[in-house]
């Protein structure tokens, strides 16, 4: 039988429990697959495979010297969530977009949870993505986090934690939808028997979210993707999501400021733009505010947005909440701002700018995981148990030099989902991106996400630049 020899070992298996007996939310798909043979499930996969790459389902590596396209590794295994879990993890999210949001209209006006002494004012201050010229910013209906990529992780004992928030240019969702429909052709039986929540309809709750934002008096407003052009590592998503919406694909070179207005040149002339869903990083939106030698934003675009001429998704500035540092902080804005106790846990973490801290992490590098305060993708990370002397003693270097800049954490043993490796199935480890859609008064959480799979034997690194993969995300019905 196709599983009889997988072995969960001794981590959490989303699929198996220790005993080997399928979880009893996916025992339907694990008695599904016991039909097929190894032979059916790669050909499969290599079908799968095949159709992502025609759809264009591509990605660049900025340290790829070559500068080619790469496909996104897809493994034909789903990861399943069950509903009770989706319950909890939808309830958590909720709550801490909400605080983050209310750090960020605070922190960019009054900073009470400053002047409170419930963040040291020189965390904020020297955070990257603290940004002077938003201060006085009032984005529509007091939202600044529109669109949110929270990465969660689950521990050996199943428990469920948040590893890094993700509020400036979230990516992936274009992975989710596409991955979604190659296994809807391909297993299209199982999609009839097992409860499995669409993940097909996040382009409208997207578009609604961003026509939300849009003056109400406007009775057709104009919305465009704004993408730094062909070049980029997610310029598939950029396309693939201004399609699915039916609005503009736009670089910066096809928008002016005229007359207090942000403008789309078009054949017929100017255009008016109401709503700028950007992927441009926000030290790129504006020559005239942030990089002047920037030659991807919009020079002006800053102040007809402060004017509250235009509407950004999302605002400028979000990146100071993205930072590893302001990250540790995030269950106290939880009981500040809303006077609750965290539902979602943070995974402990160690300020190395704090000197007990930074004396400890320096003492144990060899069973921790450092990571950059402004890194992403899987870069400027030390993960101890798997590293050489020489690596510890140039991160010992490198957290002595600029000790505001790192962070570390205890080596979490993710949990697992059995993956087809060749022609054998092995347990890999996993995370979950789910992505939340803040429209004011509500939320709306995806049901699902990107789960990234590390596909090198042992790896904990799941992003696609080291090597990483992706899987369905099945969250079930109730």
């Amino acid at each position: 039988m196709l599983l009889d020899n997988y072995d969960p070992e001794s981590f959490y298996d989303e699929l198996f429990l220790d005993d080997g007996k399928p979880r009893s939310h996916a025992a339907s798909l694990i008695n599904w697959m016991q039909n097929l043979s190894i032979a059916e499930l790669q050909q499969h996969q290599e079908t799968a495979q095949i159709s992502l790459f025609n759809m264009g389902v591509t990605f660049n590596v900025y340290s790829d010297d070559r500068g080619v396209e790469k496909i996104f590794p897809f493994d034909i295994i789903p990861r399943i969530v069950s509903a009770q879990d989706w319950e909890y993890l939808e309830t958590g999210l909720k709550q801490r977009i909400r605080a983050l949001n209310l750090f960020l209209g605070d922190i960019y006006d009054r900073q009470l949870i400053v002047k409170d002494g419930k963040i040291p004012a020189d965390v904020i201050y020297s955070a990257k993505g603290f940004l002077k010229p938003c201060m006085g910013i009032k984005p529509p209906a007091g939202v600044w986090c529109h669109v949110t990529g929270t990465d969660l992780v689950r521990d050996r004992d199943g428990q469920w934690y948040v590893l890094e928030d993700n509020l400036r240019v979230p990516s992936g969702i274009s992975y989710v939808l596409e991955n979604r429909r190659v296994m809807k052709s391909t297993f299209p039986e199982i999609f009839q028997t097992m409860a499995i929540q669409p993940v097909d309809d996040y382009p409208s709750h997207l578009l609604e979210t961003l026509l939300n934002l849009a003056p109400s008096q406007l009775p057709e407003p104009t919305v465009v993707v704004l993408t730094p052009g062909i070049y980029n590592s997610a310029y598939f998503e950029h396309s693939f999501l201004a399609q699915q919406m039916g609005v503009e694909l736009v670089e910066g070179r096809d928008l002016v400021v005229v007359d207090g207005y942000l403008q789309m040149k078009t054949t017929k002339g100017l255009r008016r733009v109401d709503v700028v869903y950007r992927r441009v990083d926000d030290d790129f939106i504006d020559p005239q505010v942030f990089r002047p030698e920037s030659l991807l934003g919009v020079p002006g675009l800053v102040e007809v947005y402060r004017q509250g001429r235009v509407a950004l998704a999302n605002a400028p500035g979000t990146g100071v909440a993205d930072d590893k540092v302001i990250y540790a902080y995030v269950p106290d804005m939880i009981r500040y701002y809303l006077g609750e106790q965290p539902i979602l846990s943070n995974v402990p973490t160690y300020l190395c700018w704090q000197d007990k801290d930074r004396e400890f992490v320096l003492q144990n590098l060899d069973k921790l995981v450092v990571k950059a305060a402004n890194e992403s993708g899987g870069y400027g990370m030390l993960v101890g148990v798997k590293s050489t002397q020489a690596e510890r003693e140039e991160f010992a270097q490198r957290i002595k030099d600029s000790p505001r800049n790192y962070i570390a954490q205890p080596t979490l043993s993710l949990s697992r989902v059995p993956t087809l490796i060749e022609d054998q199935i092995e347990g890999r480890h996993v995370d979950l991106r789910p992505y939340i859609l803040h429209r004011g008064e509500e939320i709306h959480v995806h049901p699902g996400g990107l789960t990234r799979v590390a596909l090198r034997k042992g790896s904990l690194v799941v992003n696609s630049s080291q090597g990483g993969g992706s899987k369905d995300t099945w969250v079930l019905r109730k």
